[in-house]
């Protein structure tokens, strides 16, 4: 991508790195409640879905406007209706559709595929991930299984399907984006998700998604949350990491995620929250912390000859 700020400065420094990763585990941790609460208050998913990202598109893409960023070339367009489709539409949007019938926990299990299928990606493209990083995503998911062990985990085939798509179009996409001709961080998010709501309202409207009746204002507030932290804040931190971090790194949020959404659950929903969560969480927390070593072990580039070189 072409941040300049990124480029000048070459890699960036570990408290931004610190400070994304954290907006992407709680803010998406707790998407998965607010999704819920936008369904259970009135609004169809894909409408639903479409509008949140299509209206905190335009927000962020007038606000850059304002700024004096340029808008993305005609290329770019098309690159970012490519991520928007792939991430958007097939990512956050089957997912949103999936919570109609499966429950939160086999959500949070699928979604926790994600890594693994970013680092299957970024294999096949030669950026094969570290023995700690393949350490760190496979006692990640182990923990993630094991925090839904047990549980009542049902739901209906077309749900299933809705799950087994959305991590490998999102992890597809995020490996996909990686050297393609793209605009700044923050514009390309205000891109992807302006391309990516306006497909998701339009399949809305195509499969004859409707209102019932009027939305509870549990549900507003909720979809109100979903544009302004989940999308316009969470997903720029998101699309800033793809373009400064490892993939794996980058996906670890996966693995956090459940563990938020399952104290959210426990805070908010009144849900059952054990010991055997609680180990399950440290085991999740464990997988996260050796992508991190191991991202921290990576061999440093050699050293510029020019002042203006950057790795």
């Amino acid at each position: 991508m072409t941040d300049t700020s990124a480029s000048a400065s070459g890699m960036p420094r570990g408290l931004a790195v610190v400070l994304a990763l954290t907006a992407v585990y709680v803010i998406w941790g707790s998407t998965y409640l607010g999704i819920r609460f936008a369904l259970e208050g009135g609004y169809p998913p894909l409408l639903m879905a479409g509008g949140r990202f299509l209206l905190a598109g335009l927000m962020m893409l007038a606000v850059l406007r304002w700024r004096g960023m340029p808008l993305p070339t005609r290329a770019q367009w098309k690159n970012l209706a490519v991520m928007g489709f792939l991430m958007m539409g097939l990512g956050n949007g089957m997912v949103t559709l999936a919570e109609q019938w499966v429950s939160s926990g086999l959500t949070a299990v699928a979604v926790a595929s994600a890594p693994l299928w970013m680092g299957l990606f970024a294999s096949i493209r030669g950026q094969h991930p570290k023995r700690l990083e393949w350490i760190g995503l496979c006692i990640g998911f182990v923990g993630v299984l094991w925090l839904n062990a047990g549980s009542s985990l049902s739901g209906e085939p077309k749900g299933l399907i809705a799950l087994l798509i959305a991590p490998i179009a999102w992890a597809f996409g995020s490996i996909w984006s990686r050297g393609r001709d793209m605009p700044s961080p923050f514009m390309s998010a205000a891109g992807q998700m302006i391309c990516g709501g306006a497909m998701m309202l339009a399949a809305g409207a195509v499969t004859g998604e409707s209102f019932q009746g009027m939305p509870t204002l549990k549900g507003s507030l909720a979809v109100v949350y979903l544009i302004t932290f989940g999308s316009i804040i969470g997903f720029t931190a998101y699309v800033w990491l793809l373009d400064h971090v490892r993939p794996t790194l980058a996906g670890s949020y996966a693995y956090v995620n459940p563990v938020i959404a399952v104290m959210l659950g426990a805070w908010l929903a009144a849900e059952s929250f054990t010991a055997h969560d609680l180990g399950a969480m440290l085991v999740i927390l464990l997988g996260v912390v050796a992508i991190t070593l191991a991202k921290g072990r990576a061999p440093k580039p050699a050293p510029p000859r020019t002042a203006d070189e950057t790795p």
